[in-house]
């Protein structure tokens, strides 16, 4: 890291640790337990990943993205941990700063030095976790869920934490009632959040994967995945729309019946390619109307 970079990262609040002893320049000194509340460059090796961290899947190509810019500008955001015995530190948030900093080979990072019990940590790795643009839905509830049954969180105190609605946070957490091969999906981005809710109401399981097929199948819009819901739930039958015939073909469809003998149907698909059926009713019938096509 640039000694720019490094000075700038120390903060404001090491002048006054540095007042009291001009030999702390990192947190491995002896007078570590000082560094508690303020910012300063720690050595990647007294560190320890969070084990209450949710994420559990790191983009090996956004790592690589992240530690170029490290490389190239430095840490901007330091990392937070926690101070434990010794000249030991727990992650606590930045794991992805820490993760692409080794890439690179830094020794450092600047880091803010906090004092937090196990539970503590579990809720401030989620509730940063939560914090990320880039969680799928599934993601965002199991970390909903973990701070329900483990910090013994309300509905009402978790939306408070996160910042969200109360709606917002019972909508994600009833993702978690679908069948875990939709969960899956929803993980993977075959189907949206608007879908999961769509099905919610489906307790049959195989009712819910007979319409996450369809979706899948006919790439159902969330709309028409509601409008098929409904129409399971009232025990009807949703009937397929017809596409209108071009009016070219209409004009024409009455003159070509008559000069057949039969009523035609015409069909036609979204890119305009269509297909004329003719019906016939015994072999007589046929031969006629193969001789009226010569």
């Amino acid at each position: 890291m640039a000694k720019a970079t490094k000075k700038q990262a120390l903060g404001r609040g090491l002048s006054a640790l540095l007042q009291e002893s001009s030999n702390i320049n990192s947190a491995s000194d002896k007078n570590a337990d000082k560094v508690v509340g303020n910012i300063i460059e720690i050595e990647l090796e007294s560190i320890d990943v969070n084990p209450y961290q949710p994420r559990t899947y790191f983009d090996e190509e956004a790592l690589r993205e992240l530690a170029s810019s490290i490389k190239e500008l430095g840490v901007i955001q330091p990392i937070t941990v926690r101070k434990l015995e010794g000249n030991k530190f727990q992650l606590v948030s930045g794991e992805r700063r820490f993760r692409a900093s080794k890439l690179i080979g830094n020794k450092t990072i600047p880091a803010y030095i906090r004092i937090a019990n196990d539970q503590e940590m579990l809720e401030m790795a989620l509730v940063e976790n939560i914090q990320r643009k880039n969680l799928d839905p599934i993601e965002v509830a199991l970390s909903y869920q973990r701070l329900i049954d483990e910090i013994q969180l309300t509905q009402e105190e978790l939306s408070t934490r996160v910042g969200k609605k109360r709606s917002t946070v019972t909508n994600y957490l009833r993702l978690l009632k679908l069948d875990p091969i939709l969960q899956t999906g929803m993980r993977d981005g075959f189907i949206s959040m608007g879908h999961g809710r769509a099905m919610i109401n489906v307790e049959n399981t195989e009712d819910q994967l007979a319409i996450y097929e369809k979706i899948l199948r006919e790439k159902l819009s969330v709309r028409q995945t509601e409008d098929l819901v409904k129409s399971l739930k009232s025990g009807k039958t949703p009937k397929p729309k017809k596409k209108q015939v071009p009016s070219y073909i209409k004009s024409s469809i009455k003159d070509i019946s008559e000069y057949f003998g039969h009523k035609i149907e015409v069909t036609v698909s979204n890119n305009g390619k269509g297909k004329i059926s003719i019906p016939f009713h015994s072999e007589e019938d046929f031969n006629r109307i193969k001789n009226l096509l010569k």
